[in-house]
């Protein structure tokens, strides 16, 4: 009996050799890092899909079970950085805290701002108010936790309390500290945003897409974090697929423009397509700019800066009628096209093709 115990302690009920049991590791944490980019994130945070009732909640328990996090604390602290991001007020910005101690204490700051009221108050709406939540998940936070560490050793033997421990630092590293820390630091940007956010790298296997930070601050309510060709958002394949299945349902994604080859006038529907793509037309003017930075004169880098500025104040004009904005924007690229500089009469001209 005594011997029998000691094998199920070292083996477990599965009985795996360790290379089994770093994959299956790894794949508990993939299924973290999904539930938490497709419900907390996409979902719940930012409305951008509706979730059928059996796998929201199938997301729900499995990160009481992996991560103990409330699903309106979540949300409450996410919206409050897209609210207030890049200020003292964000909760997890590097820009006001420093790169490190979002990067290594990002979960210290996160569970700071789930005790701010005010921001669960005034964030947290719309999201799980059952009384599965009010009972169970907010309330004992820490329980699923705790069955999770007996379950591990369970299956896995003794090697199980390991399992366990890189569960618990999967989401506040990657996602606490690499996407909240990295995400607002370094990378390349598809987008000129007003803040700091950055794609991480191209491909976002390892942490379902969030690697693609700035398309996401781009467009905060689209459902799928991939905007060029050669992105990959995994946790996109994944709604797509739920999407097929009947169990998920696409209410928003990021425009991508569409141009007409040799299209030149400059009509409503070209004024309604540069208004909606604002972030990727104000991205390609910069690189434009930078490129012919090298190349041109004092008097000429002045001229792209008032068009630049001159181009902005578009999406700022609320009250100016659709017809004001379209002779706007025809005057704007004509005074592009007359300026002179080749990089501009190429830009305006891309502008026309816009539909």
């Amino acid at each position: 009996m005594f011997r029998t115990s000691l094998v199920f302690l070292s083996n477990g009920l599965l009985c795996l050799p360790w290379w089994q049991i770093v994959l299956a590791t790894l794949l508990l944490t993939h299924v973290t890092i999904i539930s938490v980019t497709v419900y907390l994130h996409r979902c719940q945070a930012h409305r951008a899909l509706e979730l059928h009732p059996v796998v929201s909640h199938s997301f729900r328990f499995w990160l009481w079970l992996t991560t103990g996090m409330v699903t309106g604390h979540w949300a409450a602290v996410h919206r409050k950085h897209h609210a207030k991001c890049e200020t003292a007020e964000d909760p997890h910005s590097p820009q006001a805290h420093g790169i490190w101690k979002v990067l290594l204490g990002g979960a210290e700051l996160y569970r700071a701002e789930t005790k701010n009221e005010e921001t669960l108050r005034k964030f947290a709406y719309g999201t799980p108010n059952d009384w599965i939540e009010r009972n169970l998940y907010a309330r004992y936070p820490n329980l699923g936790v705790s069955l999770l560490i007996v379950i591990d050793v369970a299956l896995f033997g003794i090697v199980g309390v390991s399992v366990w421990a890189v569960q618990m630092i999967w989401i506040p590293f990657w996602a606490g500290g690499v996407v909240n820390g990295i995400g607002h630091f370094r990378g390349y940007r598809n987008f000129d945003t007003a803040d700091a956010s950055t794609n991480i790298i191209p491909l976002g296997i390892l942490i379902g897409g969030e690697e693609l930070h700035n398309n996401h601050h781009a467009y905060a309510t689209s459902a799928r974090l991939s905007n060029k060709w050669y992105e990959l958002d995994i946790g996109w394949m994944y709604i797509f697929i739920l999407s097929a299945l009947g169990l998920a349902k696409v209410r928003k994604v990021a425009p991508r423009p569409h141009l007409v080859k040799g299209k030149t006038v400059l009509d409503d529907a070209t004024l309604q397509a540069i208004l909606r793509n604002r972030y990727e037309v104000i991205a390609r003017y910069t690189r434009v700019a930078e490129r012919a930075c090298r190349q041109e004169c004092d008097q000429k880098l002045r001229i792209y800066d008032e068009l630049r500025e001159e181009l902005l104040a578009m999406w700022e004009r609320s009250n100016v009628s659709r017809e004001q904005l379209l002779l706007q924007l025809q005057d704007w690229c004509r005074r592009a096209e007359l300026s002179g500089i080749d990089a501009l009469e190429e830009f305006a001209l891309r502008l026309r093709q816009y539909a």
